[in-house]
């Protein structure tokens, strides 16, 4: 996308957002607060989606740690028995 068409194309992406929640509608002070709204729950959805990715990849990092600490602590032998008699 050439950056000339860029504005034109987010003014574009707007239209459609007004067409589609029918924001065109209202008065300006109705469409202060519904943005305002809107803009709330995006960041409120974007907080939340970085604190739960954050936490289940620190989770899933520890266990794949534990993992491994424990493979490489096990001895061979154990681990050649195990394998032989399940």
């Amino acid at each position: 996308m050439d950056v000339k068409n860029s504005p034109r194309y987010l003014y574009w992406l707007f239209c459609q957002f007004e067409l589609i929640t029918c924001s065109y509608l209202m008065e300006p002070w109705e469409k202060v607060l519904f943005y305002s709204f809107n803009l709330a729950m995006l960041g409120l959805l974007l907080y939340t989606t970085y604190v739960c990715v954050a936490f289940q990849a620190s989770s899933a990092f520890q266990f794949t740690c534990a993992r491994v600490s424990i493979e490489n602590k096990t001895p061979k032998n154990v681990k050649i028995q195990s394998l032989l008699f399940s």
